[in-house]
């Protein structure tokens, strides 16, 4: 199982930086377009997650999530957080593959910091790990997580809906220069 998580995260190290030479890092714009389409698909899903957007402190999106697979199976992604409905930093992810089928046009991630004192605390960190340096439940929709005390929540989505049944943990997130 180390071994497992060690390869999954060389290799989306090894895609951050452009060592495969295959694909090439988003750029600010096309970041911002993806977050803005993940952000209208949250919005309109249901009015509870709607109220959740408008609620916390600030959220993480990872709108594009990319899984790779060469017998073990990692994900990667690049996104934006945003307080006040700005972008204010952009951030990398990578771990291992959360088992969605290739059939979505689009697989993305969002964590919520309901407080400001989460935000400041993320926020003060270069780098984490998720199920190390700070817990991430994953809400299964917007009403289960208007109902949460928790300072961080997550969600797992695409253009089908949400996803649930599955967890965050172990995912390695980075600020980025962009």
């Amino acid at each position: 199982m180390k071994y497992t998580k060690l390869l999954a995260t060389a290799l989306a190290g090894s895609l951050l930086l452009g060592g495969a030479g295959l694909t090439r890092a988003d750029d600010k714009a096309l970041i911002d377009a993806n977050t803005e389409r993940a952000l209208n698909w949250l919005r309109t899903s249901d009015g509870h997650t709607a109220q959740l957007l408008e609620r916390a402190a600030g959220v993480l999106i990872f709108p594009d999530i990319v899984e790779m697979g060469f017998g073990v199976g990692g994900e990667f992604g690049e996104g934006s957080l945003l307080v006040g409905g700005q972008t204010i930093d952009y951030y990398a992810t990578a771990g291992e593959t959360f088992g969605m089928g290739p059939e979505s046009q689009f697989k993305a991630k969002a964590i919520f910091f309901m407080t400001e004192e989460a935000l400041d605390t993320f926020r003060a960190r270069r780098s984490l790990r998720v199920g190390e340096h700070v817990q991430v439940p994953v809400m299964p929709s917007g009403s289960y997580a208007l109902d949460s005390r928790e300072a961080h929540l997550g969600m797992v989505f695409s253009e089908d809906g949400m996803v649930s049944g599955l967890a965050l943990d172990g995912d390695h997130i980075t600020r980025i220069l962009r």
